[in-house]
């Protein structure tokens, strides 16, 4: 059946919200677009319909609550719980709370197929998978659709956008897109998180978004949610006299955010505690957070209070009897979050790297340096030796902000103020802001938005590929004692690659090993703009612009074990954004294809 509707998911760490309009609309606004209320349990027994569907889940015990306490308006299995009662409920009993379940997908330290989370969670909690963590997140709005519109239009047979961080590499990719399938959608397109921001905000703008840009603009787009931080920047251009919007670079995938933020307010807090000689256990201490969380919130809606409450609930008299109570200033506020995570810095500035311990304990992949401020500036520096500009810095002229954070005026306004001081510096103007951004429901709008111009309305932003893709090749040399030969790094899909579109390399002297167990290395650069399909970094392992993917290990299937059989590459972008290294053989009819959907064996 044909789709009825674009419907765009915002599948985010802290929060996921669901928008849709219809895809014959002839405009992208107004009472074409809307956001799904998703009825969710907010207290045993209490149902509710809210915009937002927190990103946790509740793995409930046996016999835990009430038969029917945690009852949906759809079947569910009956201790699951997802949303704002398994966020709320599970700072009371952490060890059975999935949290960040995005940040574990796209974490390669770790089998993100296993069950692993909650991490470190007693063996007497089942477990779910990253996998299917982001897979019960996607099945309840997919329930929460069906309940209103499943008659008519069953979400499965619509056309879905799910967004993720540009920063996603292949591999986390495609375990979203398995996630979505699990969770029963199986037309999925994936959508960048900074572009969907884009797509809602030309979406809220309407025609009138010209008056905001012009061509020869750069945009700067500052993304930073409960979990992530993601930089993008793209040019305004012209074409046939149209403005048109093209993507030049997307930054590291950074994990740090709000979540973050409320941490360092609970520290602090917890270290008043220690002084007065109270003891926090770690249930108490994801109540505090939680707590901070609301104070941090109170605080910077309302610039006329001073300081805000936070309470824990008490223990018993073997830690602390009765509740405990404390408050978070103004000026802790500023001096941890303002100051802590945005600080005033030098374009020049990096972000520092601590010496690392020998041994750690294995966990998410959190940034080490916290000021975001600091990110910033390493990536437009990055970027000007990438775009091969003079200027030091790439030098936006627009900024559009993104993400829960930046609801706190006084964090945007310190973005603005460190951005145009290191312009103005450089003798260029202040960076402008964009107007009307809606920092909650922005990505989920933009989403269904791409959905609609998918279907031939409105502006689509061109980029293809947010990075240049390589395959590791061994070179043929002469076998020398105590010596590995280097592995050289093969262009198969360049910086821009487009979505639906295929290249041939150029023949060159390739043998594909079948017939045994292999192992195919593949590298990524979000730099190395000017390599075209078929060109070879000598040393992929000693080059410092390419990051090595997590390998692929597999067997193809061949004749004889071991067989080396000569074969041209051809490398397509497929329409779900996947890369695929297709492997024809000469003179023969064998056809291989490698997939980035790296199947890990373990941790």
């Amino acid at each position: 059946m044909s789709a009825t509707y674009s419907i765009g998911i915002d599948l985010g760490t802290t929060h996921s919200a669901l928008s849709w309009m219809a895809l014959d609309a002839k405009e992208g606004r107004g009472p074409n677009q809307a956001v799904l209320p998703i009825a969710q349990v907010t207290a045993p027994g209490t149902t509710e319909e809210r915009q937002l569907l927190p990103s946790f889940l509740y793995l409930s015990a046996d016999g835990e609550f009430p038969k029917d306490a945690l009852a949906l308006p759809w079947k569910g299995d009956g201790r699951t719980v997802v949303g704002e009662f398994a966020r709320t409920h599970g700072t009371r009993v952490p060890t059975r709370q999935v949290a960040s379940a995005k940040s574990w997908l796209s974490h390669p330290g770790v089998d993100r197929r296993a069950k692993i989370l909650p991490w470190q969670a007693p063996p007497d909690v089942t477990k779910v998978s990253p996998v299917e963590a982001g897979a019960r997140v996607l099945e309840h709005l997919a329930h929460a659709w069906n309940k209103q519109f499943g008659k008519k239009a069953p979400l499965a047979e619509q056309q879905v956008v799910v967004t993720v961080p540009a920063s996603f590499d292949a591999a986390a990719k495609d375990l979203t897109l398995e996630a979505a399938e699990q969770a029963g959608l199986e037309r999925v397109t994936l959508l960048e998180e900074p572009q969907a921001a884009v797509y809602a905000w030309l979406e809220a703008m309407g025609r009138g978004w010209r008056e905001h840009l012009k061509a020869g603009d750069v945009l700067l787009v500052v993304d930073v949610g409960g979990g992530t931080s993601d930089f993008s920047l793209l040019r305004v251009g012209e074409a046939a006299g149209e403005l048109s919007l093209e993507r030049l670079a997307v930054g590291d995938h950074i994990l740090l955010g709000g979540d973050n933020m409320d941490l360092a307010l609970a520290f602090a807090v917890n270290e008043r505690f220690k002084a007065q000689g109270k003891t926090l256990d770690a249930w108490q201490l994801a109540a505090l957070t939680q707590s901070c969380r609301v104070a941090k919130e109170q605080l910077f809606s309302n610039d006329a209070l001073e300081k805000a409450p936070v309470t824990v609930p008490g223990r018993g008299s073997s830690l602390v009897g009765g509740t405990l109570k404390a408050e978070v200033t103004r000026d802790e506020l500023t001096r941890l979050l303002t100051d802590g995570f945005f600080p005033k810095c030098a374009v020049t500035d990096v972000p520092a790297s601590q010496r690392r311990s020998g041994l750690a304990q294995v966990g998410l992949p959190y940034a080490q340096d916290a000021g975001i401020t600091r990110h910033l500036a390493a990536f437009l520096s990055r970027q000007a030796q990438s775009l091969q500009l003079s200027t030091g810095f790439a030098q936006p002229t627009t900024v559009l902000f993104n993400g829960g954070v930046f609801k706190a005026q006084a964090l945007k306004a310190r973005v603005l103020e460190v951005l145009s001081g290191w312009l103005v510096q450089a003798g260029a103007p202040a960076v402008k802001e964009l107007p009307g951004a809606d920092l909650d429901l922005a990505v989920a709008r933009g989403a269904a938005s791409y959905g609609w111009v998918k279907s031939g309305h409105g502006i689509r932003i061109r980029g293809g590929t947010a990075r240049s893709y390589y395959v590791g090749v061994e070179a043929a040399m002469l076998a020398v004692p105590g010596y590995v030969p280097p592995v050289k790094a093969l262009c198969v899909a360049p910086f821009g690659m487009e979505e639906g579109t295929q290249a041939d390399v150029p023949p060159q002297e390739f043998g594909l090993v079948v017939g045994e167990a292999t192992r195919f290395r593949f590298f990524s650069s979000s730099t190395r703009r000017d390599d075209v399909v078929g060109a070879m970094v000598e040393d992929a392992e000693r080059a410092a612009d390419l990051e090595e993917l997590v390998p692929i290990e597999t067997t193809l299937a061949g004749d004889a074990v071991g067989q080396l059989v000569p074969v041209n590459l051809q490398a397509a972008v497929t329409e779900l954004g996947a890369l695929e290294v297709r492997c024809l053989e000469r003179n023969g009819k064998g056809r291989w294809k490698l997939e980035l959907n790296v199947r890990e064996k373990g941790p």
